[in-house]
């Protein structure tokens, strides 16, 4: 499903705006005070807004763009700083590879991926999309080793390498609904510790059909055993049995059980025939 993101028009100031802006820089070079950085800072506030929605639009949905906002502000007030008004340079064009700049180097600071690591991904990406391109057919290990110019050893290392491990937000959206709440990836994961109702009804069946027909002593040893696991000394002290007796017993069960299961596997097998 494509995301929509909503792109900023960023308006063009008033020819009074730009008027007052220009009789601020002189002023503001020759003596700068934060008054003056501050109005030269919200004038200038929409490129930063402008930049940072544009890097946004190319990265994941768990990169927000207000951090990205936050970085471009410093990059803005290094431009402001630093700016010449002696070279004859708008300061649009002067200040926006310091935004984008700032920014970039924000979103480095947060991958906590190598760039070794990216530029490999980017390597095999590179090579993947060109010989998908002609073929239109899904690249081979082989075809990219060829594309790549590297051996069979080289190739994998560089694999090696790029395979990162991704990582995603449990609150980012997995698919849209018709109802007001979205459906978030948290809501679809598995949890490995909530029960299968089914899986539970099987077990219960299965112990209720592999007891019955078992004295109280019997049935308890083959639940303690197999569903408590407890040992068979402890079944002993449990039902006040000798820890042999017990033992006695479960080859007397087991030889039973093994009896009524091979014949109820005929009933089965006559039934599906």
């Amino acid at each position: 499903m494509a995301r929509t993101r909503t792109r900023s028009l960023t308006r063009k100031p008033s020819p009074e705006a730009e008027a007052r802006i220009k009789e601020v820089w002189p002023v503001y070079k020759k003596k700068p005070t934060e008054e003056m950085r501050n109005q030269l800072m919200e004038h200038y506030l929409p490129l930063v807004k402008y930049n940072a929605e544009r890097i946004h639009a190319k990265l994941p949905d768990e990169v927000d763009v207000e951090d990205l906002m936050s970085a471009g502000i410093f990059g803005l007030m290094d431009a402001i700083d630093a700016f010449d008004l002696e070279r004859g340079v708008k300061f649009e064009t002067y200040c926006a590879p310091r935004i984008r700049g700032a920014i970039l180097d924000e979103l480095r600071s947060m991958d906590w991926v190598p760039r070794l690591v990216r530029s490999r991904t980017s390597q095999i990406e590179t090579a993947r999309k060109r010989l998908e391109m002609v073929s239109g057919e899904k690249a081979t290990d082989d075809q990219l080793r060829e594309e790549l110019g590297v051996d069979k050893d080289e190739y994998e290392k560089i694999r090696r390498d790029a395979g990162a491990v991704g990582v995603v937000s449990l609150s980012r959206k997995w698919f849209e609904t018709d109802s007001n709440k979205d459906v978030r990836e948290i809501d679809v994961l598995k949890d490995k510790k909530q029960t299968n109702p089914l899986s539970a009804v099987q077990k219960r069946d299965l112990k209720e059909l592999i007891t019955k027909g078992l004295t109280r002593a019997e049935r308890l040893i083959v639940v303690l055993y197999y569903y408590e696991e407890m040992t068979m000394k402890e079944i002993g002290v449990t039902l006040d049995l000798s820890e042999s007796r017990v033992s006695q017993m479960h080859s007397s069960i087991l030889a039973r059980l093994k009896a009524q299961l091979q014949h109820r596997s005929v009933e089965l097998q006559t039934e599906s025939a």
